[in-house]
């Protein structure tokens, strides 16, 4: 099988690391770092309300840099916060039908949780704006899930429609994503976990990106 044309990654951001005392101010020096796609506001555990004032805060913050700013599963958030759309992670694929109905094109619709090739492709024909290979909090490890990997360089090379590839915990892993073909990688632990520089990861990922794959289209 041959490899899929180089492709530039973006990045996307997955808040799940984040408390709520340091999110705001995370979220602002990882977006100051450099080219970032997309933000992907995630409950992670929080109760409705919570969830509700997290957005609030993020999403303008997210669209003032220029980013799309997307609501984990919760399709009234989203609504109510003015994202850009949501992000559907429970793999059911009438749920993703209907979102794409009801919301698209004003909203993105994007979707995770399908784990195996026949499950994308069945999701990938409601026509999704992209499909994400990886739980939000599934870089519990240094590098990316070898399943997750495995299914975005299929999945770059046979269809057009845009995946997302979550990355691993770790800026030195970032090659084996980058070698995927994805046309998007998502880091959460590795620009928001204790003790990381947020807007200097955001930077060396961008740069990774760029020397990587020099010339490539982004």
């Amino acid at each position: 099988m041959s490899q899929p044309d180089p492709v530039r990654p973006r990045l996307v951001l997955v808040t799940t690391p984040l408390g709520d005392a340091e999110a705001e101010d995370r979220l602002r020096a990882a977006l100051s770092g450099g080219d970032v796609a997309s933000v992907i506001v995630d409950a992670a555990g929080r109760d409705s309300a919570a969830f509700q004032r997290l957005a609030e805060l993020l999403v303008p913050i997210v669209q003032e840099a220029g980013a799309a700013a997307l609501i984990a599963d919760d399709t009234r958030c989203a609504g109510r916060v003015g994202a850009d759309g949501i992000h559907l992670t429970g793999g059911d694929l009438e749920a993703l039908a209907e979102a794409v109905e009801r919301f698209q094109p004003k909203s993105i619709v994007g979707a995770s949780g399908f784990e195996t090739r026949h499950d994308a492709l069945e999701a990938g024909e409601n026509l999704p704006d992209y499909l994400m290979f990886g739980r939000l909090a599934g870089d519990q490890k240094d590098a990316p899930h070898e399943r997750n990997l495995e299914l975005a360089a299929w999945w770059a090379q046979i269809v057009e429609l845009p995946c997302i590839l979550m990355g691993g915990a770790s800026l030195e892993a970032l090659d084996e994503a980058i070698a995927s073909g994805a046309e998007f990688v998502a880091l959460g632990a590795a620009v928001f976990g204790p003790g990381v520089d947020s807007a200097e990861a955001v930077r060396r990922a961008n740069a990774m990106f760029d020397a990587a794959l020099p010339g490539a289209k982004a």
